[in-house]
């Protein structure tokens, strides 16, 4: 499980380090959040991998937080979803302010 996770924390920030160093702007903005998925992953898995466990600790009696999933990362990633997610909307209105302003989407404004 471990594997999988890994390689797929590493498929999405390489993918989007490849993105990110293309000369078009929508491509630098989806590289921008499949970096961004992959750090919630990364931040998801940091609170153990753990199935078929409680997220909160039970009433009463001495709790075994080895038995538990740990609620703080799943906590952090919704905040960081919803953050992604304005941030994403936002590039998107500056990209289409610029490509309105410019007449060109390449990150420097000029077509080669």
């Amino acid at each position: 499980m471990e594997l999988v996770l890994s390689l797929g924390i590493g498929a999405l920030v390489g993918s989007g380090v490849w993105l990110l160093l293309r000369p078009r702007t929508y491509q630098v903005i989806v590289g921008l959040s499949l970096i961004g998925y992959g750090v919630n992953l990364f931040i998801f898995s940091m609170g153990r991998l753990r199935v078929n466990a409680a997220p909160v600790l039970p009433e009463g009696g001495i709790p075994d937080p080895a038995a538990f999933a740990d609620p703080v990362p799943q906590a952090l990633v919704l905040t960081a979803i919803v953050i992604g997610f304005a941030t994403t909307a936002l590039f998107l209105v500056v990209l289409l302010a610029s490509r309105g302003l410019t007449g060109s989407d390449h990150v420097d404004g000029r077509e080669p």
